[in-house]
């Protein structure tokens, strides 16, 4: 299991599991948010989770 965890001040924290239902980015284009499937890109061996940009569907089409 992988999950997320941060500080809510200085007693508390939360830790959120990550699921193929709960991971989200935005396009670098308009700022939409959108959900994606982390597994599609971790099969990928050049994936870089810090530099991966992900378009949404409309974005997409305009820079294909």
């Amino acid at each position: 299991m992988f999950y997320v965890k941060s500080k809510i001040g200085n007693s508390a924290e939360i830790n959120i599991e990550i699921t193929d239902e709960n991971v989200y980015t935005r396009c670098p284009i308009c700022g939409e948010e959108f959900n994606i499937d982390i597994q599609d890109f971790l099969l990928d061996k050049d994936f870089d989770i810090f530099g991966t940009a992900v378009y949404c569907e409309n974005c997409g089409k305009k820079v294909r």
